[in-house]
């Protein structure tokens, strides 16, 4: 009886350390870091940003 007593603990052990490899025995596959990595613009473009003109404020404001 103590022998097989013995044996249930470690037959556990051996399928719970079989199952911890199944799991976690191998690495995931490598990411390549263009894979991660998605670039878009910040805000989108506002079209009336480079409409200032140095020259017309200038003749509006000074003449």
């Amino acid at each position: 009886m103590e022998g097989d007593d013995m044996a249930q603990p470690e037959q556990i052990r051996d399928s719970a350390e079989a199952a911890r490899r199944a799991r976690f025995g191998t690495l995931p596959q490598r990411i390549r870091l263009e894979d991660t990595v998605e670039e878009q613009p910040a805000i989108a473009p506002d079209p009336a940003k480079d409409t200032y003109n140095a020259d017309e404020w200038l003749t509006r404001n000074c003449l």
